[in-house]
């Protein structure tokens, strides 16, 4: 059995807020005596079908009770996500339907046991009891939270004094969060830190209800590639946990110095003096910080793919951005014109930008090269004949067959 001491060390690590250490110290000596695991869980709602790192944080920190034994519930807000999660956000999120909400639940049980051990994780959909409240219920539930608490939220605060327009439903969203905690009995919930307000909805209803108030855990939202905005898809600054091993690579040797040491805190499974050994060694010049950096990247790869596949990305890596080859996964696109076509126009059919505008973009910037030849003139065309070799910044390549 770990000591409390050594369970406190491994779950305050990269967090926020513990609320409240002392309480948290309390239910660890309570479990060790009883031998009765605390019960801890996190919510997802499923809004989009692929988790990115940034959302590996909260799987990280469930891990770290799973591996101290404690029983960790993965929450899955099919309910939840079609209200909307309005955290963070200037306008009313679009509702999702029942069945973009069911196929997104699915893909995220699938990607969830990359890092949980599916054997000792339990998963749970809120809709089980959420589904059965009446509208008394609701309305009982509505009547236990008023307007000025909710226009403490940020948010909520922010959208009210300039007019924007915050929908009823909205403000049901924390308190329909909190009773998540109620019927799970929950001993600790944790959250982004954007998510303070809600969870800490579920210490208030537990309390009320008579049940001993969860202990909240808020984790830092993870930066992403830029090192300065929060991961997200909308900015283009993640690392999607189902992308191929070769980008997953690729990206985490792309951060800064300062961000993969952030990366192994919140990330890895590395302890904490691990973690500052490696940072003194970077620093006494005994160790490169690029070759820190591999580890990270050989580590998290074989997490979503295999140890395996994380040494043939190391290799590829190697062979196509130290030595000037080519993937040996070169992708190729089949193109059936008999007239020359615009380059950026050939970029995007391609798949190797997103749009044309893209494709001019990038020839301008002179990140396009057409067999190992640059180019800079948007009004480029390419003959069709034979085949070509065409690469766009560092890691898109692709060979165009004419046919």
């Amino acid at each position: 059995m770990v000591s409390v001491e050594e369970q406190l060390e491994l779950i305050e690590r990269g967090a926020v807020e513990v609320i409240s250490r002392e309480e948290l110290k309390n239910k660890l000596e309570k479990s060790i005596k009883t031998g009765v695991p605390l019960t801890v869980k996190a919510g997802f709602d499923p809004t989009a079908p692929d988790l990115h790192l940034g959302h590996t944080v909260l799987l990280q920190k469930l891990k770290n009770f799973q591996d101290l034994g404690h029983n960790v519930h993965f929450l899955i807000g099919d309910f939840t996500g079609m209200i909307g999660d309005p955290t963070g956000k200037s306008e009313t999120r679009k509702a999702l339907t029942v069945e973009q909400v069911a196929e997104n639940a699915e893909t995220y049980k699938a990607q969830v046991f990359k890092i949980l051990d599916p054997e000792k994780t339990t998963v749970a959909f809120n809709s089980t009891w959420l589904s059965k409240l009446t509208s008394i219920d609701m309305i009982k539930l509505a009547s236990e939270l008023t307007v000025a608490r909710m226009l403490e939220r940020e948010d909520f605060k922010t959208r009210f004094e300039t007019g924007k327009p915050i929908s009823i439903h909205e403000f049901m969203y924390p308190l329909i969060q909190g009773y998540d905690s109620v019927a799970m009995q929950a001993d600790v919930e944790l959250g982004g830190t954007d998510q303070l307000f809600n969870v800490l909805m579920g210490r208030d209803l537990q309390r009320s209800r008579g049940q001993e108030p969860q202990i909240v855990i808020t984790m830092p939202l993870l930066e992403g590639l830029d090192g300065v905005n929060k991961m997200s898809k909308s900015l283009g600054n993640y690392i999607g946990i189902t992308e191929s091993a070769d980008n997953i690579y690729g990206k985490l040797l792309s951060v800064s110095d300062e961000l993969m040491f952030r990366y192994f805190s919140l990330l890895t499974d590395l302890s904490t003096r691990e973690i500052e050994e490696l940072q003194q060694k970077v620093k006494d010049g005994i160790l490169h910080p690029k070759e820190v950096k591999k580890r990270l990247a050989r580590e998290l790869t074989a997490r979503f793919h295999s140890e395996e596949a994380a040494v043939a990305a190391e290799e590829n890596f190697e062979k196509v951005f130290r030595k000037g080859g080519v993937p040996d996964d070169l992708p190729q696109y089949s193109c059936d014109a008999t007239e020359p076509v615009l380059l950026p126009n050939l970029l995007a059919d391609a798949g190797l930008v997103k749009s044309t505008s893209e494709g001019r973009r990038m020839i301008k910037q002179s990140a396009v090269s057409v067999d190992n030849e640059k180019v800079t003139d948007v009004d480029t065309l390419i003959k069709p004949q034979g085949d070509i070799l065409v690469k766009v910044g560092k890691r898109r390549f692709c060979q165009i067959v004419f046919k």
